[in-house]
């Protein structure tokens, strides 16, 4: 590139990272406004706190013998300073605006409720104890799904109006139906009633010792996961593989390459594959980060320990920290890939950083 395509793709960069920026700190500011409800956890707070030092107060000997009134100052003084150390004598709006930045600054903070399996209250020390199990479930079941349809996608568009062709489209609209219902059936089938699978979690209880044990263990518990979204969405997305492919295949360069007698694997390589690389790439790029943020219902129902489990067991108690440190985490490995992607896209393809439609 010369100085001048070097200076309009510096721009375009600089302006792509900006609106994501800015993007990013306005859906982590809703996020803490909707996870306080607009400071209404505060006074949650404020309730179990007064009770709780209430309680403690009058089951302490020491302070039995003093009267009602000695020990609603006792009381009275207790909860101010501990209110005073939660922070929560300040106005919401403006703690609100540290929550922003202590969490755009990944220092996500102390859990209210929550602990992780060592005991820690930090919410880092609890997604990144989470983050793994989701990962490993979650990807694993997101990348045999994606090159599943895209291979069967692409085999189902050269058969277009065949009886397998036909069977794809016919069986798409059971993706209606969400991968964990089907989960509900897979249960009762291999794990009530055939006694072959288990029922949920992560590991059979006890946990093996060896390594190659517990790693059969990790798997076995994988396969009903895996099948549920496999039966709900691999139709639909070989249904939207097929079609995507069916699309670029009725170009007019497409039947250009066929006039000249070109052989049908070439046409298919250079001239429609090719094509369709930038969106497959979005969508397996999209796809990976999505696998970081697991799935709820899906974890509830297999009893998964991962990140959807988490998120529910917080928005469950109102864990705020825990909510907000979820979704910035999400929120940034979405914008970091939306660049990467962004910039990709403009270095191979002078277009989109000239504006040109």
């Amino acid at each position: 590139m010369d100085k001048r395509e070097l200076y309009r793709f510096a721009k375009y960069a600089l302006t792509r990272a900006i609106s994501l920026i800015v993007v990013v700190v306005i859906a982590v500011y809703i996020t803490i406004l909707i996870a306080n409800m607009g400071g209404y956890v505060d006074q949650i707070i404020k309730s179990e706190v007064r009770f709780n030092i209430g309680v403690e107060v009058n089951q302490n000997p020491a302070y039995k013998s003093l009267p009602p009134r000695a020990k609603g100052e006792l009381i009275e003084k207790l909860y101010q300073k501990e209110i005073a150390r939660l922070g929560l004598d300040k106005p919401f709006i403006l703690r609100s605006y540290q929550y922003l930045i202590q969490a755009l600054s990944l220092e996500l903070g102390r859990a209210l409720y929550l602990t992780s399996d060592t005991g820690s209250r930090s919410v880092r020390n609890i997604i990144i104890e989470r983050l793994p199990v989701t990962v490993l479930l979650f990807t694993t079941i997101n990348l045999i799904l994606f090159f599943f349809s895209l291979f069967v996608g692409l085999y189902a568009s050269r058969k277009y109006e065949s009886k397998f062709d036909k069977i794809i489209v016919a069986l798409s609209p059971l993706s209606s139906i969400p991968g964990w219902f089907y989960g509900i059936f897979l249960i009762l089938v291999f794990a009530s009633l055939l006694h072959v699978l288990p029922y949920g979690g992560l590991v059979d209880a006890p946990p093996p010792q060896d390594t190659l044990s517990y790693t059969l263990s990790v798997l076995k518990h994988m396969i009903l996961p895996i099948l549920s979204w496999l039966i709900g969405y691999s139709f639909i997305q070989i249904y939207v593989r097929r079609t995507f492919f069916l699309m670029f295949s009725n170009e007019d360069y497409v039947e250009m390459a066929k006039a000249k007698g070109l052989p049908p694997r070439i046409i298919e390589r250079r001239y429609i594959l090719r094509p369709t690389l930038p969106p497959i790439i979005t969508d397996f790029a999209l796809m990976l980060i999505s696998s970081w943020m697991g799935a709820i219902i899906t974890e509830r129902v297999f009893n998964w320990p991962g990140i959807g489990t988490l998120f529910y067991m917080a928005a469950s108690l109102l864990d705020s920290p825990v909510i907000i440190g979820e979704v910035v985490v999400y929120a940034y490995l979405l914008a970091i890939t939306v660049f990467v992607l962004d910039i990709i896209y403009a270095a191979v393809d002078p277009r989109i950083r000239l504006g040109v439609t």
